[in-house]
């Protein structure tokens, strides 16, 4: 059993905290939650799957906050969960058998195509358009992709899902963030499943974080449900950049 010093458990509350308020806005909660507990002395491994565990509270708290206040219904999207479920478990599984290392060079570059598409767009989800993709074969190809990616790397996931939801099935950037967070929700929870069986987590630190991870996320998905499309427009941006500078630190530094 890992043991830390008593400070590193306020760390680990406050940094949950952080990630689920950011995360349920634009996505990139992990570049806030892995890099603090990889600091913390834990074994890749065992990071990536507590982060999951605590990654797991945030999406669900606000999943269930979009739904509650009627920015999401099950009914529209329950094809995306099941192929988002089928194609995490197939990425989870798929983890040794496969090299994260040649993603880990791709997804930055597909990171800055989303950014500046983004910033040069600027009407891009302001209001709901014409889907260019029917919503069953959208959900069955990014269900099934996006899963996939999730379950076994991961990072830029909820970017990758809130603009292929505004640009493929037309919906305004407030709609595809709740929707986005009903689809990390699943893949965190079958990434999760994988990593239990396997015995990776670290149980008390992941709690504590998802407690944190359980008020940031509500703080702020209210501030979605209250707020217009610019500002989430602008928040994903900035959390785009950030992760894009951290993902190209961490794979040609």
């Amino acid at each position: 059993m890992i043991e830390f010093e008593l400070y590193y458990y306020a760390i680990f509350l406050a940094a949950g905290f952080l990630a689920g308020f950011v995360d349920s806005i634009a996505g990139g909660g992990g570049i806030i939650t892995v890099p603090v507990l990889l600091a913390s002395g834990m074994p890749p491994h065992i990071a990536l799957a507590t982060n999951k565990l605590q990654s797991s509270f945030g999406s669900f708290t606000a999943s269930f906050n979009y739904i509650r206040k009627g920015l999401v219904s099950l009914k529209e999207v329950y094809i995306g969960v099941i192929f988002t479920f089928i194609g995490a478990g197939l990425g989870a599984y798929s983890i040794l058998l496969m090299d994260a290392e040649i993603l880990s060079k791709i997804i930055p570059v597909m990171m800055v195509i989303i950014f500046f598409y983004t910033l040069f767009t600027p009407k891009l989800g302001s209001k709901d358009r014409h889907h260019v993709l029917k919503p069953n074969l959208f959900y069955f190809m990014l269900g099934i992709t996006l899963g996939f990616y999730d379950g076994f790397f991961g990072p830029g996931t909820g970017a990758f899902w809130t603009i292929a939801i505004v640009t493929l099935l037309g919906l305004n950037l407030k709609s595809a963030t709740a929707q986005t967070k009903i689809m990390n929700f699943t893949s965190n929870i079958v990434s999760l499943g994988v990593f239990i069986i396997g015995g990776q987590v670290l149980w008390l630190v992941g709690i504590l974080m998802g407690v944190g991870q359980i008020l940031g996320a509500y703080l702020g998905s209210n501030l979605v449900i209250k707020k217009d499309v610019k500002f989430i427009r602008v928040f994903f941006l900035i959390i785009v950049a950030i992760t894009i500078v951290k993902l190209m630190y961490d794979s040609y530094m």
